[in-house]
């Protein structure tokens, strides 16, 4: 018997993997430079020097493309961060670096659907997609002024930080990544809770907490995952 069970996250400590973002080789993504969201073979994604991490259009099912980033080396291509996981783009969709230095994401007509990175009145100089798992927006000097390690989803990522204020939420179903049932958030005052969310009201719930106070303001979690929770 197929039974439609709960799902919830677990998260895991970080893992002090042989990751580091000093001296790491770019591979630039240029002014002017866009994918496409398709069906069929086209734009191959942004990838990293190494190959480990890919940015780009991933399908899920019929539904739509997630403009993402995934592990590219393996046949799962697990995604470990998103830009529109709860507005999903349609075929012939684009994302471009705009020669203005903006990351944008733009439906089929071109009818611009969102800015993915917000850089304020500054313009990009270049992307590049980093052995890290991070996408990073960088001045003419090669100082950042975007990353995508600032704005996790449901993962973090070895090196990649939690900082106050910021949240994970985990997916609504393994294969749905519209925002799910609970989120992780490190609260101004340095606790670590978990909520549980109402849908389709957002309102939440506390029902954990580590307890912990404040402090240096950033937490090293690496991935929430929605798990099966009961039985048959």
């Amino acid at each position: 018997m197929n039974l439609q069970l709960p799902y919830c996250f677990c998260f895991f400590l970080l893992l002090q993997l042989p990751f580091s973002t000093n001296g790491q080789a770019y591979k630039n993504v240029s002014l002017g430079s866009y994918l496409t969201a398709a069906a069929a073979i086209g734009d191959l994604p942004w990838t990293s020097p190494s190959g480990e991490f890919a940015f780009g259009f991933q399908q899920v099912g019929d539904a739509g493309y997630l403009l993402a980033i995934w592990f590219n080396k393996i046949p799962e291509r697990t995604i470990v961060w998103s830009a529109n996981r709860n507005n999903l783009a349609q075929r012939g969709s684009t994302v471009q670096l705009t020669a203005d230095g903006q990351l944008v994401l733009n439906d089929r007509s071109g009818t611009r659907i969102r800015n993915t990175a917000n850089l304020g009145g500054s313009g990009a100089a270049y992307g590049a997609m980093l052995d890290t798992g991070n996408f990073v927006l960088a001045g003419q000097a090669g100082d950042t002024l975007w990353q995508s390690f600032d704005e996790p989803t449901d993962t973090l990522l070895p090196t990649q930080n939690l900082n106050s204020g910021g949240e994970l939420i985990a997916p609504y179903l393994e294969k749905n990544y519209s925002d799910g049932r609970f989120k992780l958030i490190l609260q101004d005052d340095g606790n670590l809770v978990m909520y549980t969310i109402a849908n389709p009201l957002t309102t939440s719930n506390a029902y954990w907490a580590t307890g912990s106070s404040l402090g240096s303001g950033n937490m090293f979690i690496q991935r929430l995952l929605p798990v099966a929770k009961g039985g048959l």
